[in-house]
């Protein structure tokens, strides 16, 4: 693994453990020429995934961009970094397991709401205006107004 800090190649493992329920292995390095000290996880990945655009256009899928849409929508949120990242890596196996290997990104969209929804409801209600595309006040009452009788619905049961 290269040093981000001086690009040396040859780096040292210095402490490696599981994370992430076990799915990913988290590793704590330092570079012999810098002194400096770095983290890299590694994880499975069991195909490879492209996004297919509203446009049409065709990306490979990113984890990690994945990660900071979620994390953006829960910026100064009081939910802890491990549910995000178990929430992230939950989506993921699912897209992996669906056995396609391009997934449209309205697909993607919806995933990352239900886990939304199920961690912060002000996140929601924030990814859910990019992703739908909020234009007017009214779009959010409407939002609202569906969070409020699903839970007056979950009240009942």
């Amino acid at each position: 693994m290269r040093c981000p800090f001086c690009s040396n190649a040859d780096t040292q493992v210095k402490d490696s453990r599981a994370s992430e329920d076990g799915a990913a292995i988290r590793r704590r390095r330092a570079c012999p020429d810098c002194g400096g000290r770095f983290t890299t996880f590694e994880r499975v990945q069991l195909r490879e995934l492209s996004v297919i655009k509203r446009n049409g256009r065709r990306n490979l899928f990113d984890r990690d961009k994945l990660a900071r849409s979620v994390q953006v929508a829960l910026r100064k949120r009081p939910v802890d970094a491990e549910r995000i990242e178990r929430m992230v890596s939950g989506i993921v196996r699912q897209l992996e397991s669906l056995g396609e290997n391009e997934i449209k990104s309205e697909q993607i969209g919806q995933l990352v709401m239900e886990g939304l929804k199920a961690l912060d409801d002000v996140a929601y209600v924030r990814f859910a205006s990019v992703y739908r595309n909020f234009r007017e006040a009214k779009d959010f009452e409407n939002l609202l107004g569906e969070l409020n009788s699903e839970e007056v619905q979950n009240s009942k049961n």
